[in-house]
């Protein structure tokens, strides 16, 4: 094993700590301080998981005798929190967990745009801090692979032996459980938790709403009736600005919101499954139809012909320049924000939600994010105290640390009314800092990390109606999710060719999408799309995934 601060770690990592320093990311330790589950979660884990362990080490918040324990970690910083803070020393949450634990947290925080580029000569050389927060699954190899290149540790016995809060939150929920371990049950990692089914969406269509209304029409629901709206706003000045042709009925930066709508025929744009059966989208024949479909929006003006070169900047713009009659986007990044920032110049502004639209396959296709999320903290084998780690880390699914980490102080960022957690004005009317920046100051439940997320938190930051309206259509009006597939985990081999294979289809298949939608390639060509995806080595990606369903169903 390899320790954090040794001479080659230093010369290869001094460019990085030097960047850090400068840009003042870097936080200086102080010794006393310190962003796919098939159903829903079991309600009663809040619960269960909020019953600290009275006879852990961590709920007694030992510490040794020469004071707390020093420990480094790698950890991308939340741009909502490098707003105003400099680390993550600096958010209440992290120093109260620091205290209760007895350690002493050194936040290493990449420059930003850096961070997978810092990752990545981490995992190169081999050299690293004690605790590294990262999405696993985007790993080359995956978190099978970090295991067997003796990166990160495996967990079990330590979460058996330091994290009893954390070992009772999955003996709990089983379905979290099971997306939480590898397919031999290894636990590498404490993840971030969607802790209800609320939390696991985060966005769906969006329609201006005063649009709507001022054309008399209701909010779309199949594809047809997306047609006839989207038509609408083409042919009027719905932004009355004295220009008829400048409005763009559907934005998309990119592919990305457009492909959202392939679910209408029952497929998706990349893998999906079908009962338990692995199939992958662009070689299907609905997905012809798809195309078609989006080939004559394009061609009529319905979407906006510049959706390639789109950037989340121009998509932005697009919005709030009062352009965009209907895009795919956040509930909190997109619509909380947008109506926050628009409403003020234009009171009519109001978006709402629209149902995955009901197509060829009879039936809205929703979607669910994962409850167990592919992020999260993994114990280094550098770190030579990883009993202390597991403590630390598992403070924050007792009841306690679930508190403190989705709501922060009480008294100060919150307060009890009634037996539940309700934010002061401090957080929700903040005169300098928007909601999500304030809360990010005491919590982490506006952002991501290895924690059990309480949607509590989530009913308080929807401060719009229109974001209340949006989530319960999104749900109720979803009919299945079937689609959806869930973490499935591959082995070493399996993920490297399935990367090498699927980089270059990938690339392809956004390359033909984008031609037939514009046009620039005819419909007739779809038949040679395909053969040319298989000879790509289609199958054998496809293989591999359903290989992978086949193991996780048999967890």
């Amino acid at each position: 094993k390899k320790t954090f601060y040794s001479k080659t770690f230093h010369f290869k990592m001094l460019a990085f700590m030097t960047a850090i320093l400068i840009l003042g990311m870097f936080a200086v330790g102080c010794t006393n301080n310190v962003d796919s589950s098939n159903g829903s979660p079991d309600e009663k884990v809040s619960e269960k998981d909020g019953k600290d362990n009275a006879d852990s080490k961590e709920a007694k918040g030992e510490t040794k005798k020469d004071g707390p324990v020093t420990l480094t970690c790698f950890w991308n910083m939340d741009a909502k929190a490098s707003m105003s803070m400099k680390s993550y020393k600096e958010i209440a949450c992290f120093k109260e967990a620091e205290k209760a634990a007895g350690v002493n947290i050194k936040w290493m925080h990449p420059p930003a745009g850096q961070a997978t580029e810092q990752f990545n000569l981490m995992m190169g050389s081999q050299e690293f801090p004690d605790l590294v927060y990262w999405d696993w699954r985007t790993v080359s190899g995956g978190p099978v692979k970090a295991i067997e290149d003796g990166s990160i540790l495996k967990l079990n016995d330590i979460i058996d032996d330091y994290a009893p809060n954390y070992k009772a939150v999955l003996e709990a929920n089983p379905d979290w459980k099971k997306d939480a371990i590898l397919d031999d049950g290894t636990l590498y990692m404490f993840p971030f938790i969607r802790g209800d089914e609320n939390l696991r969406i985060p966005g769906g269509f969006q329609i201006r709403k005063d649009w709507l209304d001022e054309l008399q029409l209701e909010i779309p629901k199949t594809i047809d009736d997306w047609y006839t709206v989207l038509t609408a706003f083409r042919k009027n000045d719905m932004n009355h600005n004295g220009n008829s042709n400048d409005e763009l009925p559907f934005v998309s930066a990119g592919l990305g919101n457009i492909a959202n709508l392939s679910k209408a025929w029952g497929i998706t744009k990349g893998f999906y499954k079908s009962g338990d059966q692995v199939k992958y989208g662009p070689v299907q024949p609905e997905y012809k139809d798809f195309l078609k479909t989006m080939a004559k929006w394009y061609k009529e003006g319905l979407i906006d012909p510049d959706f390639a070169a789109t950037d989340a900047t121009s998509f932005d713009a697009k919005v709030t320049g009062s352009l965009a009659g209907a895009f795919y986007g956040m509930i909190l990044g997109n619509m909380g924000r947008f109506t926050q920032s628009v409403r003020a110049k234009q009171p009519e502004f109001e978006l709402a939600g629209a149902p995955f639209p009901i197509g060829d396959a009879g039936k809205s296709f929703g979607y669910l994010e994962p409850s167990v999320q592919s992020s999260g903290t993994a114990i280094t084998t550098a770190c030579k105290n990883a009993d202390k780690a597991a403590e630390y880390l598992d403070y924050a699914y007792g009841e306690k640390g679930k508190m403190l980490f989705n709501f922060g102080i009480e008294g100060e960022s919150y307060t009890m009314e009634n037996g539940e957690p309700k934010y002061t004005e401090m957080v929700l009317n903040n005169p300098d800092l928007p909601v999500a920046n304030s809360l990010i100051r005491y919590a982490l439940s506006i952002a991501i990390g290895p924690f059990v997320q309480d949607v509590r938190y989530f009913d308080q930051v929807l401060i719009y109606p229109e974001q209340q309206q949006a989530l319960k259509t999104w749900i109720e009006d979803s009919d299945d999710i079937s689609l959806n597939m869930p973490p499935v985990t591959l082995t070493t081999e399996e993920s490297q060719k399935s990367t090498n294979i699927m980089s270059e289809i990938n690339t392809y298949v956004d390359e033909m999408t984008t031609k037939f939608i514009m046009g620039e390639e005819s419909p007739d060509k779809f038949d040679s799309f395909v053969k040319q995806i298989k000879k790509m080595k289609g199958d054998e990606a496809l293989k591999i995934r359903q290989d992978a369903l086949d193991r996780y169903n048999a967890r």
